[in-house]
């Protein structure tokens, strides 16, 4: 399969497509962190409704193979959430064609940069998040201080 084989298309955050998708993502992260004490971030996927967030989906056959998300962070910044694809899709492009449709549309919606976090056991994200032009910076907000996250940003100008 090939990331050409896929559509990236906007989906509501109501999508139950979606919501199963960011529901397995939360699943495999708490596995992946069991041995820790860090618990990771609820997510209101409603908060990407109005002005400034977007969640965008990798469709294939009608069916939803990955997603990702920006959420309005203030007036010039957006963070990039809950980027995940199934695991049967990965290291095929997919990712990368949900990422850079996020940066697109951050762009389109006027953002000056992208901020994101991922876990430092997310190898391939990191990769990814890495070769798209995302460098690390000291952890923000609610992720300061927290030992397993690792934060990235990336200007749009």
């Amino acid at each position: 399969m090939t990331a050409q084989a896929v559509r990236i298309v906007e989906v509501s955050p109501a999508d139950p497509r979606a919501l199963a998708l960011m529901d397995a993502q939360q699943t495999e992260l708490r596995r992946l962190y069991a041995d820790t004490t860090e618990v990771t971030e609820a997510f209101d996927s409603a908060a990407l409704t109005g002005t400034g967030g977007v969640l965008v989906a990798a469709e294939r056959n009608g069916a939803l193979i990955g997603c990702g998300a920006l959420k309005r962070w203030n007036a010039d910044t957006a963070e990039v959430k809950r980027m995940y694809v199934t695991p049967d899709t990965r290291g095929s492009g997919v990712a990368r064609a949900l990422l850079d449709a996020l940066v697109t549309r951050g762009g389109a919606l006027g953002y000056a940069r992208l901020v994101l976090e991922t876990g430092d056991r997310q190898h391939a994200a990191i990769a990814l998040y890495t070769r798209a032009g995302f460098r690390r910076v000291p952890n923000f907000g609610v992720y300061a201080g927290v030992e397993h996250s690792l934060c990235f940003e990336r200007p749009l100008a």
